[in-house]
């Protein structure tokens, strides 16, 4: 079968590889639909000293995905069989996975989620690590006494997903976005405090709402330049999660006297290394209530652009805008 593998020098080839047909235990084969491109993916081929790369049997690449179970292994659910599934490979290490860029997968079947017959595959092709990472968070901060939060990245992918359970759940959410457009589009979606960070009176509005909201927690996708601006002005005993880099290398500059009055904390949030993930029954336990919540068209993949496998260097380069991805087709 075709397939997606990563080199050494971590630069992509496509291979002509086996094709698995006798599922591992505990493992589900997925003939795949399609496979979203993360902006994680980007990060870690293009970065040397980035973290490890994943095995993968062949070296396949690609973490997010969409398919159809075309067998299952050993200990696995029967309802699992012939079901079309979103797919995140790495909420579980195995040595007998096979990445998602490629024909026919192989993942433990936590790594799973079960879609509903009534919704397209493709349209969840890179939809699970964002509902995850949302829900793992959510969880945590309840764990951790935090009635209310900040979202700085609102417009990604990841933003959706919380605004979606956020809102099932009734906890507030102070929304930030870098346009009016933006705002615009996520009150319509159903958000209700948003601010706009462009905006001359964004500190003081920032301050005040979310002091109001009791926002001592922050999830943050962007780093850099934005932290400098909302440390100051956060709720005393705010705590900073950081998940994603899209303010890049921007340094962040917070004057101690700062953390020393407001005692604030920053951590970084993972959601590999979350409860909801680290623990099987929690994860299952999540995996199954997502199953009702999945059909959200806050969920929905953005598809940017669609790709074939062979065309895979064109579709690293495809850039699209802020949320929408290329997706790979096999």
């Amino acid at each position: 079968m075709k397939a997606v593998c990563v080199k050494p020098n971590r630069e992509l080839e496509v291979r002509e590889i086996p094709t698995p047909t006798e599922p591992a235990a505990g493992h589900v084969l997925i003939d795949m639909d399609s496979s979203a491109i993360n902006h994680g993916d980007k990060t870690f081929l293009a970065r040397p000293t980035a973290l490890s790369l994943a095995t993968s049997l062949h070296d396949v690449w690609g973490a997010s995905g969409a398919g159809r179970v075309a067998a299952i292994g050993a200990g696995v659910p029967e309802n699992f069989a012939g079901k079309q599934v979103a797919v995140y490979r790495s909420l579980n290490r195995s040595s007998e996975t096979i990445g998602l860029w490629c024909e026919r997968a192989q993942v433990p079947y936590l790594s799973c989620l079960i879609l509903p017959d009534s919704v397209r595959a493709r349209d969840h092709s890179g939809s699970l690590v964002n509902v995850i990472t949302a829900y793992a968070f959510l969880e945590q901060i309840r764990e951790e006494g935090h009635k209310s939060v900040v979202v700085t990245a609102s417009h990604s992918a990841t933003g959706r997903a919380l605004l979606a359970l956020a809102r099932r759940r009734e906890t507030p959410v102070l929304f930030l976005v870098r346009s009016a457009a933006a705002q615009e589009e996520l009150r319509r979606l159903g958000a209700e405090h948003v601010l706009v960070t462009s905006e001359e009176s964004f500190e003081g509005r920032f301050a005040t709402l979310a002091e109001k909201l009791g926002a001592t927690a922050v999830f943050d996708g962007v780093g850099g330049e934005l932290i400098n601006r909302l440390a100051p002005h956060a709720p005393t005993n705010s705590t900073f999660y950081f998940y994603g880099f899209l303010g890049g290398a921007a340094p962040i500059s917070v004057a101690s006297v700062v953390f020393m009055m407001r005692n604030l904390t920053m951590k970084r949030f993972s959601n590999f290394e979350s409860a909801t993930v680290r623990n099987r029954e929690k994860l299952g336990a999540a995996l199954s209530d997502l199953r009702g919540l999945i059909d959200d068209p806050l969920f929905r993949t953005r598809i940017g652009k669609e790709f074939r496998l062979d065309e895979i260097d064109e579709a690293m380069r495809f850039e699209a805008t802020p949320g929408a991805k290329a997706v790979l087709v096999a």
